[in-house]
């Protein structure tokens, strides 16, 4: 090997550590933190290393505070927003990537204008809104407003994917005598499957951080996610940092463990679009 390959080598393998490191450092220590006793948390000098290693703060954390419902919770609403997000944006983006539609970009931007809106700014008509219909404190209200916001995501992100899917496709579907059910069904969602993963991660990874409007709709334990649950565990006097990390631990690892999964997916969603035919 050359002397310039020797440095390519290990500048990649060098920024790969670094960016390894700003990734993992922070749920290391949050790992870390949930394992150490509260006396060493509150030391001066804070410690990586946890010695001795405790349980504790999990236990605290599911048979206490209950944690479980909050994650059941979140499960329930953050599903069924992707579940809908893929179903209607899917719809939304075949019809103004595939079908003869006049002013389709002009409707995209309608799409678009409607995430731009600042959350403080609409929580309040929309807490007004979901009081006068009953949905205060449900998981329909939740799911709603989730939506709402998801949908411009997901029908953008779509919408350039099914627009590098090739063109032939549709007229050998015509010839062959398929409908424009039939082609959006058999043909654009199998061919499209990445980046369905990929914005279905996106919308669900959105949906089980949402905070703000979790805290506004929701009031018991029985319909409130999981943000809102780690904030419960604060009063006015006390903060429990080790139950605060665990809690953190418990609701990262799923995602870890869905991105790992799918993701052969999300990075032929991610490159797809980056050539078209």
């Amino acid at each position: 090997m050359t002397a310039r390959e020797i440095l390519r080598l290990v500048i990649v393998y060098t920024g790969a550590a670094l960016l390894l490191v700003w990734s993992a450092g922070p749920f290391l220590w949050q790992f870390s933190t949930s394992l150490q006793l509260d006396k060493a948390l509150t030391d001066p000098v804070p410690s990586f290393w946890p010695s001795p290693a405790t349980l504790e703060h999990y236990a605290n954390v599911f048979f206490v505070k209950k944690f479980q419902l909050y994650v059941l919770n979140s499960v329930i609403v953050a599903g069924l927003t992707t579940l809908f997000c893929l179903a209607i944006g899917a719809l939304a983006a075949f019809s103004l990537s595939r079908l003869e539609i006049k002013g389709r970009f002009g409707i995209l931007g309608v799409v678009l204008s409607v995430s731009m809106f600042p959350q403080i700014a609409i929580v309040g008509p929309l807490y007004l809104t979901a009081s006068n219909y009953g949905f205060l404190d449900t998981y329909s209200g939740l799911v709603i407003v989730y939506l709402a916001l998801g949908l411009p995501l997901v029908t953008w992100v779509l919408f350039g994917y099914f627009d590098t899917l090739p063109r032939e496709i549709d007229e050998a579907a015509r010839m062959d005598g398929v409908g424009v059910i039939g082609l959006f069904v058999r043909i654009i969602l199998p061919m499209s499957l990445p980046g369905l993963v990929t914005t279905g991660l996106l919308a669900f990874i959105a949906a089980w951080n949402e905070f703000m409007f979790a805290l506004a709709f929701t009031s018991t334990i029985e319909h409130q996610t999981i943000p809102v649950g780690i904030a419960n565990f604060t009063n006015l006097y006390y903060v429990p940092w080790g139950d605060v990390a665990a809690a953190s631990v418990v609701v990262t690892v799923p995602l870890i463990a869905l991105v790992l999964f799918f993701q052969r997916h999300i990075i032929e969603g991610l490159t797809q679009g980056a050539v078209k035919e």
